[in-house]
């Protein structure tokens, strides 16, 4: 629950900064009746967003049997690269984004519902990595409801922030947030890598290095506590195979590096 809370959170604050900006800007145009457009624009990408996570669970709960399994191990994969991407292209293009979204409204003054597409495009990128990601680490922490509910808490906080912010009644350091929230990201990254994996590992896809790398089931015992609560933050095993645990190495050392030094430099 708690990442998918971070990840509702951080996306949703993501979109609410860039719908802010395009309302900012065409408020300060005086074209405030475009407005809807930006909204109509919006609405859909946050339906297409929805639709897909949609999609998702209905698709693999009537597959038949291994199906899903491949299903979730591909999508998991799929999600890890769509995050990894995001995290490194919104730390290098956050202090451009504002620029560049004023640069797009004034080319679409010719047109009635560019802005629209504009919105739509902005949001849609957001809402389609958010819609795999945290339909990934649903599937990897192994819940169903409280993942959910934590992605909706998420979007609401992101929604009251950016409105806060929108309102000039909050000030955020942004570079901050999201150097701090990417982190945790790539952690949580690198356990829907292993999660991903492991499912294709169980239908024999993945046959090799299947052997258990440790197991401390016995000091954090299987829907304990503390296993129910890592397993919803970092998708945590306590038995991985040896490729699992490979792949964990081989994910997040370098991303983690090339991240902070990224973020260091800035």
């Amino acid at each position: 629950m708690l990442a998918n809370l971070i990840i509702g959170f951080r996306e949703g604050l993501e979109a609410a900064l860039i719908i802010g900006i395009l309302a900012a800007y065409l408020v300060k145009l005086d074209r405030k009746r475009e407005l809807g457009k930006l909204w109509f624009g919006v609405i859909a990408a946050i339906a297409v967003s929805v639709t897909l996570g949609v999609i998702l669970g209905v698709l693999v709960e009537n597959v038949p049997e291994g199906t899903n399994e491949l299903i979730a191990g591909i999508t998991s994969i799929i999600a890890v690269i769509f995050v990894t991407w995001m995290i490194f292209w919104m730390a290098q293009q956050s202090k451009a984004l504002s620029k560049e979204l004023r640069a797009q409204v004034d080319e679409a003054q010719k047109s009635a519902w560019a802005i629209a597409g504009i919105a739509f495009l902005a949001v849609i990128r957001e809402g389609i990595e958010t819609s795999v990601f945290l339909w990934s680490s649903s599937r990897a922490s192994g819940a169903d409801t409280y993942p959910l509910v934590g992605a909706l808490l998420g979007f609401g906080a992101a929604t009251i922030l950016g409105y806060a912010i929108y309102r000039g009644a909050v000030k955020l350091n942004l570079s901050k947030f999201f150097a701090y929230t990417g982190s945790f990201l790539i952690l949580v990254a690198a356990g829907i890598l292993c999660y991903g994996i492991h499912e294709l590992q169980e239908i024999g896809l993945i046959p090799f290095l299947t052997a258990t790398s440790y197991n401390i089931s016995g000091i954090i015992p299987e829907g304990g506590v503390l296993d129910t609560f890592l397993r919803g933050t970092i998708s945590f095993r306590s038995a991985p195979s040896l490729l699992e645990s490979i792949a964990w190495v081989l994910y997040l050392v370098p991303t983690a590096i090339l991240y902070y030094r990224g973020s260091r430099k800035k």
